[in-house]
């Protein structure tokens, strides 16, 4: 019956696998990426979930059958000690014992001897052959995202940990253990900062945790990262303190001991300000074993970095001589379909010029468009402005899909839309690239335009550079997301159906480099955007030049 029992149950949980897989796409990577990635690994986890189930139901049968045995044993036993002679002399129980002690015995036996979730066990290594699972880069991916949505949106750290984001109770809160792990991740990228604030915050967590938990670290390997970490920042004195704490619970830790050693003698000389660290030639500095990953520089200054990050907590915003001349308008542009039924134009910006339409993309459009870019995802890229080649960075999370034009009915309606807003010729545009941005997703300060440096960019289209963006919203994000201006303080709040345009070239053809924006991380939600890239050709009647200069870098 057992074994009727565990076969129904694998059955069951295969049949479910097979229909899990049917709908599951194969690719691997970077799942951090983009959120549209990360819904697959709940499917993931559903069936892991199953499968553990299962697991523990044919291990909780095979313990209640030995159960079951041991106390009918047990019966037996306690009856026969009352009078041992006159139990054996029935010549029943005789039988009866010597059977227990062979066959049944045998039978018990080969049930403890048999590992009934073995195949529990096989369907997990299975599992990774045809489900998505995330990688360690993935789990770094992650780590960083939360690093830089804490730093970007100002969040408290312990309100973070509590599943706060900006006051909103979002999900559980963290353990120790998750809180320890992002401390660790931070340590691998050389971000000390992060580091000495989770492993704080893990130490916290730990104090008032039930002490019978286990853990997979103690309070000694959080006093090593925050020693270490701390004395990265410069602050000799707390690595010293917090080394001598941990040395006092593990006397003998060689790494500690040389550490301590070093912090002593680096403050005397700090102290006497005779010499600087390093200057006495010894080679014996602290030492740590993890291994440390490369941290990648940042792409914009400090100043930049401010604007940015108070436009995407909305805390930076345009003076009102920027806002009073902002209006609101139906518009046709003289294209006889408009004149039907006019586009709803909103001015974000007058100089540059930056407006937004409403209604530009409709729901059953958005869902299409979605359906199609999915299965061609790929990690999106940017430009090497030395090389011409595309790569990926740390400050473009998302990933990308293109479709072309004649691939569907609505991506050429859309294309015909976009032009009758723009009033630019459409043929030598780009195709239209589709974006869903992952865990903390974002687009660091950028031009869209190829500076005049960058001689080797969009060389393979022979159609000019970027004379104008058009940027379509096609999700509502719940907090975060935006796409900022650093140059002109101003801020698009992603609006499903809308679409953002300007001019990233003046009429000169130069770029205008007050165009310079960003995608801000996406806090809650999922941001789905797509982007119609311009190009100049074909646009010399459609935005003529100018016989006079049209801004004043340029201006005599």
């Amino acid at each position: 019956m057992l074994q009727q029992r565990r076969q129904i149950s694998l059955i069951q949980l295969l049949m479910g696998l097979y229909f899990v897989i049917c709908s599951i796409r194969h690719c691997r990577s970077e799942v951090y990426t983009a959120l549209a990635d990360m819904e697959e690994l709940l499917e993931t986890e559903t069936v892991l979930i199953s499968n553990l189930e299962g697991f523990i139901k044919v291990e909780q049968e095979k313990l209640d059958y030995l159960k079951t045995k041991m106390q009918e044993y047990q019966r037996e036993h306690a009856e026969a000690a009352m009078d041992v002679t006159a139990y054996v002399s029935n010549p029943i129980n005789a039988y009866l014992l010597t059977k227990r002690l062979t066959t049944d015995w045998k039978q018990v036996e080969n049930l403890m001897a048999h590992d009934v979730g073995a195949e529990f066990l096989r369907n997990i290594s299975n599992y990774r052959n045809v489900l998505k699972f995330p990688s360690e880069e993935d789990l770094n991916g992650a780590a960083v995202a939360l690093m830089r949505l804490q730093d970007t949106y100002n969040l408290d750290t312990s309100s973070l940990a509590r599943g706060e984001l900006n006051g909103v109770q979002y999900s559980t809160e963290m353990s120790s253990d998750d809180c320890f792990e992002l401390g660790r991740q931070s340590y691998v990228n050389h971000d000390y900062y992060h580091t000495v604030l989770w492993m704080n915050e893990a130490m916290t967590r730990m104090s008032y945790e039930p002490r019978n938990r286990s853990l997979a670290f103690s309070k000694a390997d959080i006093l090593e990262y925050l020693a270490f970490s701390t004395y990265k920042q410069g602050d000799v004195e707390s690595a010293l303190s917090m080394t001598n704490e941990l040395l006092q619970l593990l006397p003998t830790h060689e790494r500690a001991n040389g550490n301590k050693v070093y912090y002593e003698k680096e403050l005397k000389e700090l102290s006497a300000k005779k010499k600087v660290k390093g200057d006495d030639g010894s080679d014996e500095t602290p030492k740590s074993d993890l291994p440390i990953a490369k941290a990648e520089p940042s792409v914009y200054d400090y100043t930049e970095r401010k604007a940015y990050e108070l436009l995407c907590q909305g805390k930076l915003k345009p003076t009102p001589e920027q806002l009073r001349p902002l209006r609101c308008r139906y518009v046709d542009n003289n294209v006889p379909f408009l004149k039907i039924g006019p586009m709803k134009l909103e001015e974000a910006s007058k100089d540059p010029y930056i407006v937004i339409f409403h209604d530009a993309m409709y729901d059953s459009e958005i869902e299409i468009i979605k359906k199609m870019a999915r299965p061609r995802f790929r990690r999106a890229t940017v430009q090497n402005a030395i090389t011409g080649e595309l790569e990926t960075a740390n400050y473009r999370i998302s990933k990308s899909a293109w479709l072309r034009t004649e691939e569907h009915d609505i991506i050429a309606n859309i294309v015909q839309r976009t032009e009758d807003m723009t009033g630019l010729d459409m043929l030598s545009a780009e195709e239209l690239q589709v974006v869903n941005y992952g865990i903390g997703g974002h687009y660091e300060p950028h031009f869209d335009f190829a500076r005049r440096e960058e001689i080797r960019a969009f060389q393979g289209l022979n159609t000019g550079n970027r004379i104008a963006t058009v940027l379509f919203y096609m999700s509502d994000v719940e907090q975060g997301g935006a796409t900022v201006f650093t140059a002109i303080n101003t801020a698009l709040k992603p609006k499903k159906g809308t679409a953002a345009f300007w001019y990233n070239l003046h009429r000169s053809g130069d770029g205008d480099y007050r165009t310079r924006h960003a995608a801000c991380p996406v806090l809650t939600g999922s941001k789905w955007v797509s982007n119609k890239w311009i190009h100049e050709a074909r646009q010399e009647f459609r935005r003529p030049c100018d016989l006079e200069p049209d801004h004043a870098e340029f201006a005599i």
